[in-house]
Order: structure tokens, then sequence, then C-alpha cells
């Protein structure tokens, strides 16, 4: 029967994968779409409400600015959209932004590119879980009561499937996202049929409401501070455009041709439907405030204020029908799963950045079913620690978005132009030269516009909470450098010198660490025998006259052909005495070797780990850190090994580090009067009883 823990991980992620599975692995355009886009789609249900929630700062009039707010959104979307096209082309690799900036404008900047991406991924996961929770408490108000716990379950719910691998997430979020365009494109194109064809009167719920402004009287610099800050916020709409560019790989063959008309029906649909909300918005006369409590002077009573996306469905289906539901279910599943975005591509990433030595070389593997988990749960735990930090509100959590993703933006287009810079240097052919120029173009363009809008960013939020994500990325930043320092370091240490082969020891002195005469004692002194040292000495410590006493007599009586030497130790430790015999043994002659020979009692049941010490453990460790020390473990299988299911441990093997035997062993040592395997003094699971005085 298989153990339990590997029971419940098959239930929850599947069998796993071989290694030559991936390429089934790969997706089609249509399941890349709601894999790679759902971030950006689901944009469209919190941009108008931040950007609709700034403008109300200036009270009810300023909301005739919020077309032109879109517009201009809609304009960096299209440009991002366009600039990411031609990186997909020319770093079809997977790297995106960070690969980019890496091979055009150095590490450094390589590295900055992708600690803010990692620090957007996580917040990505946070913002769109925290709107998804927020929209369905608009309908349902169990959930509002309590949407910190339902965001966190979200995002372990997203962590499992992310975690049965790629194609099979992407299969579980197709129809949902499809399902959010053809319902939110659908309620978009009824209210304008209802409006502009039909002529009927659509009123918002909101629309009567009588609302005062926070800022009073703004004018010149103010007004455009505040039109600023409100374009900012709607920015986070193109949150999410750079994933696919990071997901190359994901693609089916052609992956380039794949993956830019992917981003380019990522940003016609984006583009459509905040265009449509915005402007029904416009129509219906919606309202829709930072702080209701304070800004609301009169309206209905009772009155609750609803999101954007639920305030149309409402005012175009009627309160309490189907459809209604519809659209507000519809909103929280994309925003659930915008998330998926990050899932995908933070993990990936990730592989690279450990790949190249910034991150640790755990997140560079992939788990049972292809899927890089490590990053997959790293990602989840972060975005739940923010979850439950900023309380799931999205206002909270918004102001330290999109930050990230605008310096990668930024950066990105500067390292385009250099490749672009570079390659027109060599081409002569009149064509290809023609197509480099367009596409420098593009990229220089949106150089410009991407760091303009980062910019204002930052001026506008740095004080409501931006700072914050520019300390996260400056700490992830120094940590990942430090970490390449480090992996540079051993590597640098590891590499074969000049001088070909290693000088080998002098001589070899051998240490048999005793606590008493037992059959592991005896295996380990015939081991150490066999290896021919040089000199052979048994060592035990002196914590008790009397047990020391009845060793040497035992020894003495067993003829053991090794001398031992016995260490006082007045005050009954263990450790440091025979530290310092080790040490006294190398300090005339530097090219010696000492080896010390451990002998360790291998249990069947956990339950009997703590039946025996751990002081021989300890030693171990101690000594690996002595140079010119070599710690070699000789184990003794007590009898309980000999009905341990080793099919059921080695299903365990891959949930961590290996512990246990592989079969029982007949013992090829004559027995000692009165002692028995186990008997006496030992250790827990691969430990020892190397000296006098422990049990």
């Amino acid at each position: 029967m298989a153990h339990p823990t590997t029971l419940m991980k098959r239930l929850l992620l599947g069998r796993p994968f071989r290694s030559d599975r991936l390429k089934h692995t790969l997706l089609p355009k249509r399941v890349a779409l709601p894999v790679f886009a759902s971030d950006a789609l689901s944009s469209v249900a919190y941009a108008p409400d931040e950007i609709l929630l700034t403008l109300s700062i200036a009270g009810a009039s300023a909301f005739i600015f919020s077309p032109w707010v879109g517009l201009a959104v809609v304009v960096v979307m299209l440009t991002v959209v366009a600039s990411y096209r031609q990186t997909v082309h020319a770093y079809p690799s997977g790297g995106g932004d960070y690969e980019v900036a890496t091979v055009n404008l150095g590490q450094k900047a390589g590295v900055g590119v992708a600690s803010a991406l990692m620090v957007d991924y996580v917040l990505t996961v946070a913002v769109s879980v925290s709107s998804g929770v927020a929209n369905l408490g608009s309908v349902l108000p169990f959930v509002a009561t309590h949407k910190v716990g339902i965001a966190v379950g979200a995002v372990v719910l997203l962590t499992a499937i992310n975690l049965r691998g790629l194609r099979e997430s992407g299969t579980a979020l197709a129809i949902p996202t499809y399902g959010f365009i053809i319902v939110v494109g659908g309620m978009i194109l009824t209210g304008l049929v209802r409006v502009v064809v039909l002529g009927h009167d659509l009123r918002a719920p909101s629309a009567d409401l009588v609302i005062s402004a926070e800022w009073h009287d703004l004018t010149g610099v103010a007004m455009v501070f505040l039109l600023l800050r409100a374009f900012s916020s709607g920015c986070a709409a193109l949150t999410g455009v750079e994933a696919i560019s990071n997901g190359v790989p994901a693609f089916k063959p052609p992956k380039s041709r794949n993956a830019a008309t992917t981003l380019l029906l990522l940003g016609s649909v984006s583009v459509g439907l905040i265009v449509g909300i915005i402007w029904l918005a416009r129509l219906t006369g919606l309202q829709f405030v930072e702080d209701p409590a304070q800004q609301i002077e009169s309206g209905p009573a009772g009155y609750v204020q609803k999101t954007v996306t639920a305030q149309l469905g409402e005012t175009i289906f009627g309160s309490g029908s189907v459809l209604l539901f519809l659209v507000v279910a519809a909103t929280a599943m994309i925003l659930f799963l915008a998330a998926n975005t990050a899932f995908n591509g933070f993990p990936v990433l990730g592989s690279i950045l450990a790949q190249d030595r910034y991150l640790p070389r755990q997140l560079h593997t992939r788990g049972d079913r292809l899927a890089f988990s490590n990053g997959i749960v790293f990602l989840a735990v972060f975005a739940i620690v923010l979850i439950v930090g900023f309380q799931a509100e999205v206002t909270r959590l918004i102001q330290l978005y999109i930050v990230g993703v605008f310096v990668s933006f930024t950066l990105s287009q500067a390292g385009m132009i250099r490749h672009w810079n570079r390659r027109l240097r060599t081409e002569r052919d009149p064509l290809a030269r023609r197509r480099m120029l367009r596409s420098r173009a593009i990229n220089g363009f949106g150089m410009g516009l991407t760091g303009t809008v980062l910019v204002i960013v930052l001026v506008t939020k740095f004080l409501l909470g931006a700072w914050i994500a520019i300390a996260a990325m400056a700490v992830i930043y120094l940590l990942m450098l430090t970490i390449r320092r480090h992996y540079d370091r051993v590597a640098a240490e590891l590499e074969p010198d000049d001088e070909g082969r290693p000088v080998l020891p002098a001589r070899n002195h051998a240490v048999v660490l005793v606590s008493k005469l037992h059959r592991p004692t005896l295996r380990a002194v015939a081991y150490a025998q066999a290896t021919r040292p040089d000199t052979l000495t048994a060592v035990t410590v002196n914590v008790d006259d009397t047990d020391t006493q009845k060793l040497q007599r035992d020894w003495e009586r067993h003829g053991v052909p090794v001398p031992l030497t016995v260490i006082d130790s007045p005050y009954r430790e263990i450790t440091r005495p025979v530290i310092d015999f080790v040490k006294a043994a190398r300090r005339d002659a530097p090219r010696d070797v000492v080896t010390v020979f451990i002998p360790e009692y291998v249990v069947g049941h956990w339950w009997e780990n703590l039946l025996h010490n751990q002081s021989a453990l300890r030693l171990k460790g101690r000594l690996l850190f002595e140079p010119g020390v070599m710690v070699t473990s000789v184990p003794w299988q007590l009898a309980s090994t000999a009905n341990k299911n080793l099919a059921r441990y080695d299903a365990t093997l891959t949930l961590g580090p290996a512990r246990g035997p592989r079969a029982a062993h007949r013992d090829p040592y004559p027995s000692v009067d009165g002692d028995r395997a186990g008997d006496g003094d030992g250790v827990a699971d691969r430990g020892a009883a190397p000296a006098r005085g422990e049990g």
C-alpha cells in the first residue's frame, strides 16, 4: 500500500510524467491565450474601477475625463503589445525582459529587470485574487465578510492546479477565460445596442448619488496631477502583457509566431473590453468613489457600493437576474484565474535565473508533472503573505502594483533598441534593414512611452505604497547578486588547478569511535582494518570510570587487535575531546589525513529514533568542518529493519532525503558474549555510538 503522503500527492497532482513527455505539454494558441493572457484580460475588471475611483476625489464632475484617461491607457497598451511582438521574435528562448536586458544592457540591468518582474508576479496574484473576492462580495455578503480566508483558499487551489502541469492548467482555465470574454463582451454589446440603437434610458444604481469631492476647487497643476494619478492607476491594465514573452518555450512550434499572434489577440480583446466598459459607464452615469462612507452625501437607503462590472450588469440585465449573477461570476472567475499568468511566468523566470546562478538551483528543476514546482510554491507563499498582510484590500494593494512591470517594460525596450542597432551594423539586405528600422522605431516609441508612465507612477504613487514595491525590488536585487557571488566563489574553489592531479596524502590515520564493545563496534574495526591505514586506533571518551574500566577489560578479553585509546573528560563532554584528538593526529604532518569510522545503528521504525540519542550525529557534523578529516559511517541494521516496506520507502524518496536500509544484513562477524545488536547505547536512525557516556 502506498505511503499516505505519497497517496495524497498522487490524488492532488496525479502520477509523475516522464521527461520525454515534456513536448506533449506544449500549448496551442487557443490554450495559450487563457494561460498567459488571463491577467491582462482580467484587468478590465478593475482598471476602470481604479480610474473612476481616483477621479472621484475631485467630485462627480471629474468623471467626464474618464474616456480620455481610458484612451491614454489604450494607447500605452497597444504600444506595449506592438513592442513585445518584436521581443518574442528576437528572443524566443523564454527569458523575455530579463534576457533582453542581460544581453544588451549587462548583467546588473538584467538582474534589476528580474527583481522587478518577480515583485510584479507576486502582486499580480495578490491583486487579482483580492479583486475577484471583492466582485463576489458585491452579490454574496458572506464572501465580503470572509474575504481574506477565501482569497487564501483561491491561491491554494490555483497552486494545486498548476502543480498538476501546464497543459492541464491551461485546459482548466480555457473555459472560464473564454466565458468571461463572451459574457462581458455580450454585456457591453447589449448595453450599447440598448442605449445607442434603441434609445433606452439606462441609469446605473449609482447615477443619482450626490457625492462630495475630497479635493475641492482643483485647477491647474493639481488637476493635472489627479489626471496623471488616474492614468497611472488605469495602467494596471497592462500587467501580464510581458508574461507571453517569458513563456515562449511553452508554445507549440512555430513558437515565436504563435506567441506574437497570442499577443495581438490579447491586445485586441483587452482594448475592446476596457473601452466598452468605460464608455458604458459614462452613458449610464455610473459613479464609483474611493470612500463611500465619506463621499456619498445622499442616495438610496442602505446603498452599498458595488464594483463597476457588477453595476453595469445590474443596469443592463436587471437586479437579481440570472445574467447579472453570470456577469459577476465570470468576472470573479477571470480575476481568480488571472493569477495563473503569474503562476506560469514566475516559475519559468525563476528557472532561468537559477540556471544563471542568481537563485537557488532548486528553482531550476521540474517536478513530477514537469512543472517548476518549487517556483510555483514559492510564488504562492509570498502572495498569501501579501493577501493576509493587506487584508485582501484591492485599493491598498494596487498602490504597490505596476511599478515593477513598468521598470521591466522600459529597460526591455532600451535593450531592444541596442539589439537592433547591433544588428543594423552588420545587416546589408535592404528589405531586412527596413524591417529592423521599423522594429527599432516601435521599440523606441515604446521605451519613451513606458518610461514616461514609470515616472508618472513613481511621482503619483510613491507615498501611497509604491515605495514598498521599490524596497522589495532592491532587497531581491541585492539577494540575487549575493547568491551569484556565492555560486561563483564555490565554483572557483572547486575548479581543478593547473597542476593536474591532487597531491596524494602522505599517510592515513584511522580512528574508530567506540562507546562499548558490541557487534557494530567490531564491524567498524574490521572495516577500518580492511582499508589498510598507516595507523589504526580505537578511541573512547572516559566520562564514567566504571564503564571505561569494563570496556578495557572486555577489549583485552576478546583480544581485539587494535589498541584502545582512552581520552579523559572531567566535564563529561564528548565532542571537544574527540575533535582535539583528531586535530593532534594531523598537527605534525599537514599532508596526513585522518579517517574517522563511526558505527551507526539503522532502525526500522520512526519511534525507535526516540530511544537513541543524537550526540554522535552532532559529532559527525562537527568533524565534517575539520580539514584533512574523512568521516566514514559503518551501518548496522537492527532486526526491526527486516520487515521494512522498502517499496513504499522508495516511493517517498522524492519527498526528501533518503533514510534507512535497503535490506537486512547477516552478521559476518562473531558474536560477543552477552552483547546483542542494539543493546546498550545507540543512536537514532543512521546515528552512532561513538563514545562512552552517551545514552
